[in-house]
């Protein structure tokens, strides 16, 4: 995707935006004839509300758009965000301050977003002058991160396997340098590697784990883990065809991690960065895994499967061990578990979960500060003798049904390090339905936030 945002111009076109309370004094300072016309179409500022100003020449003389009052029970900092699919071509100016400039750019960025794989879908013809003092450059970076997220989430199952996954991860590294590997089917028994082998085994389509490092080594370690379930049938605990239906999703764990390498290697950021992307599809098929199978892990203990639907976990646990093998600084990953986060969350708020309290207090403020919210949820250790089973040290899904999402990062917190400093992240990866700013379809979560993390840690 292009960038939105154009060079200054004398000819763009103002956007003045509006709110309730500012609309009786914007109003008498318009001109007689633009007056005439908002009121003629009963222009009243409500948030979301855009009217195309006339000019006498017969040009756009400028665009009123209402947003929320500042003292609005909930402000959408990205209700700008609406503005590419309601404007005329054209170049565009914010003549005044929104609640938040630089959120409202990038909004506009990440709202002209479309996604035309498969049919014509062309973004809207649409510039935006960058405001001043808003850095263009770094919000260009993060609406090109958002399109490779999105787009990878986006794309069905049939065109987003494990080896294509492996091909866009390629691409990325290739861009900025990284260097890259991958071991594929087989392989992965032959160096450790049993339950990634395990839950990919079963489908034609090889499961793999792909690698990417960049950075100098002198640098401090930060290493990402993404899940890469190119589609989840469940497995032998196969999903009701309704659950499959974004299945396609399942691998934004992954998408969201490369969007994230993809800032950070963009901004050259001072680190030395480590992505690990188990990437498979859970099929069916004779040679699946199976309920009450046992298997060892690369970290050792041994894992009972409770329920083949819960593979993302046991695909990470084998990633996370490795990654911990290296003694990374800070370890961060990301997937789309459970449907216990929807539950307790909705598809907005992802849960975050760390014992690293300074870390869980800068996410926290990252996410507010950046519009991409996330809220911390318990490492209950209570709930971690509900993992116990009787044949292994461990299960993979204990029955009963409750506090999946705690349970799933107890889960994985047993494949990671005492001593790591360590974020877990149980993300949606998409929009249900089309907001300001964020379309429907596969979405960029969490990794805004993360990259401001990482900015001010290593910037």
């Amino acid at each position: 995707m292009p960038s939105i945002f154009e060079t200054a111009s004398s000819s763009a076109i103002p956007i003045t935006f509006v709110m309730k309370s500012t609309w009786p004094g914007i109003r008498e300072s318009l001109p007689v004839e633009a007056r005439n016309f908002a009121d003629a179409n009963a222009y009243a500022a409500k948030p979301g509300s855009c009217l195309v100003l006339p000019g006498a020449d017969g040009h756009i003389a400028q665009v009123l758009f209402g947003i929320e009052d500042a003292d609005a029970r909930h402000r959408d900092l990205f209700r700008p965000g609406a503005l590419p699919g309601l404007l005329p071509a054209g170049t565009y100016r914010f003549a005044n301050a929104p609640h938040d400039i630089r959120l409202a750019a990038l909004a506009f960025a990440l709202g002209s977003y479309r996604f035309g794989r498969y049919r014509t879908s062309e973004p809207p013809e649409v510039r935006l002058v960058p405001p001043d003092g808003v850095d263009a450059a770094e919000l260009t970076r993060l609406a090109e991160a958002a399109t490779l997220a999105r787009d990878l989430v986006n794309t069905p199952s049939n065109d987003m396997g494990p080896e294509e996954l492996e091909a866009a991860a390629k691409q990325v590294a290739d861009r900025y340098g990284a260097r890259f590997s991958s071991i594929v089917g087989d392989d992965l028994l032959q160096q450790n590697f049993p339950l990634i082998h395990a839950v990919g085994r079963a489908s034609t389509r090889a499961p793999r784990l792909i690698e990417l490092t960049w950075g100098d080594a002198a640098h401090p370690k930060v290493t990402l883990v993404g899940k890469g379930v190119c589609f989840d049938t469940g497995g032998l605990d196969l999903k009701p065809s309704s659950s499959m239906l974004l299945m396609k999703k399942d691998m934004g764990g992954a998408a969201n991690v490369l969007a994230l390498a993809q800032m950070v290697m963009d901004a050259k950021l001072e680190l030395q960065l480590r992505v690990l992307i188990p990437a498979v599809e859970n099929a069916v098929a004779g040679n699946a895994f199976r309920p009450m199978d046992v298997f060892p892990s690369r970290k050792g203990p041994t894992v009972e499967i409770g329920n083949t639907d819960a593979e993302g976990r046991l695909v990470l646990a084998d990633a996370l061990a490795l990654a911990c093998e290296d003694k990374p600084d800070l370890l961060i990953d990301m997937g789309t578990l459970t449907g216990a986060a929807r539950v307790a969350l909705g598809p907005d708020l992802p849960p975050f979960y760390t014992q690293d309290e300074a870390l869980a207090a800068d996410v926290a403020r990252c996410a507010a500060a950046e519009n991409d919210p996330l809220w911390r949820m318990p490492l209950w250790a209570p709930y971690d003798s509900w993992l116990d089973s009787k044949v292994a040290t461990i299960n993979n899904a204990p029955s009963g049904g409750f506090a999946g999402s705690i349970t799933c990062a107890l889960f994985l917190q047993r494949f990671v390090e005492p001593a790591t400093s360590w974020l877990h992240l149980d993300i949606f990866a998409w929009t249900p339905s089309a907001k300001p700013g964020r379309p429907e379809g596969g979405e960029c979560q969490a990794a805004r936030a993360l990259y401001k993390l990482l900015s001010e840690r290593y910037g």
